[in-house]
Formats: C-alpha cells, sequence, structure tokens
C-alpha cells in the first residue's frame, strides 16, 4: 500500500473510530485499525466485536493495500504532527 494525504484527511477518519479502540484487549489485535487504501480513498475500521466503526477520506492512492496498525499509537502519532502536514 502506498499512499499521499495530509495529517487533516486522515485524522478526521481516524478520530471517528478511535472512541471503539482500546488499548488493553483480551485479543491484541482489537488495539488495531484496519487501514484500507484503493480508489483514491482510504477508510479506516476499528472494532470491540461489540461494534464496529467505518470512516472513509480522500487520499491519493498509488498502490492500493491493507494493514492494520495499533490504533491509539496512530493516533497519538497524527495528533503530535504540524496542521497540514503532507504524509506518505
Amino acid at each position: 500500500m502506498k499512499l499521499s494525504a495530509t495529517r487533516e484527511q486522515i485524522l478526521a477518519p481516524l478520530q471517528s473510530v478511535i472512541g471503539v479502540v482500546e488499548r488493553r484487549q483480551t485479543m491484541p489485535v482489537l488495539s488495531n485499525v484496519l487501514v484500507a487504501a484503493r480508489n483514491n480513498r482510504i477508510s479506516i475500521t476499528g472494532t470491540d466485536l461489540e461494534v464496529e466503526l467505518v470512516a472513509s477520506a480522500e487520499a491519493t492512492v498509488q498502490q492500493p493495500g491493507d494493514v492494520t496498525v495499533p490504533g491509539r499509537k496512530l493516533f497519538d502519532i497524527f495528533k503530535a504532527l504540524p496542521e497540514k502536514t503532507p504524509v506518505t
């Protein structure tokens, strides 16, 4: 997966789904979010097995793909970036 977007384009959907993601889970994968990029859109999915939240935004996708990453860590990183920072 390879994509380009601004901090705000990724932070907005990430903020929408981060509430369902907990740091401490009985299943470690539940602390992750699924990031899917295709058709010039990025989709972020978070779940706790009872509730699933999906949010998406526009992004420039050079190579489509899917990956799971630690949700809270990714959220903290994007919050710490300066506004309008380009991310690849």
